[in-house]
Parts: C-alpha cells; structure tokens; sequence
C-alpha cells in the first residue's frame, strides 16, 4: 500500500507564492515519476509539472518560468513552488506517483493524493 500526503495549499493573492509538498509513503523501493495536477471546477484534470527520478522535469505551458517541481528521492516527497500566482491557478492540486516499485508487489501506477485547494484572489 502507498500513500500520498499533500501539505501547503491555501488562499493568496495574485502575484504571491505557495509551496506544496507531497509525501510518499508504505512499502515504496521506487518511485520513478512524480508530479502534480490540478483541477478547476467544470474542468478536467490536467497535468502542471512532472519530474523524474533523475530529475528531468516538463511544465504546463501556463506554469512555466513561474512553477518549479523538485524532489527529494531519500524522502520519497515532491515540492511545487508556485510564485507569481494567478486566479486561473485557482484548482485543486493533486499529487502523482507513478511506476512505483512496490515491495513484494512489483511495478505499479498511478498513485494520488487526497488533493489541496489553492485560491488565488484577484
């Protein structure tokens, strides 16, 4: 079983900043991807960034130069720094765990977080 914990949404105003954090946990030997989505009401899921295990990353087009995902591997957890906020950023954002390497389970994916509101106010 594996479990992820997202931390870090909120309300704020345009122009301000939010740091998200996700934590992975349970019987992980390996994560390969992870990553955030969000959703706005009326809207579908969509992905806003993704990183590797090694660190190679791609962004949404609406989020680049101002979003930045990162990851500690040893913690099994994934960061989303969102600065120069917007109210289209207004959604809930989930986290994502995909190919993990579960003990005595093998290879499995998609995993998701129970998801944290971030408001952006204009």
């Amino acid at each position: 079983q594996v479990q992820l914990v997202e931390s870090g949404g909120g309300l704020v105003q345009a122009g301000g900043s939010l740091r998200l954090s996700c934590a992975a946990s349970g019987s992980i030997v390996f994560i390969n991807a992870m990553g955030w989505f969000r959703q706005a009401p009326g809207k579908q899921r969509e992905l806003v960034a993704r990183i590797t295990s090694g660190g190679t990353t791609n962004y949404s087009d609406s989020v680049k130069g101002r979003f930045t995902i990162s990851r500690d591997n040893a913690k099994n957890t994934v960061y989303l720094q969102m600065n120069s906020l917007k109210p289209e950023d207004t959604a809930v954002y989930y986290c994502n765990a995909d190919r993990v390497v579960v003990l005595g389970r093998g290879i499995r994916s998609d995993y998701w977080g129970q998801g944290t509101q971030v408001t952006v106010s204009s």
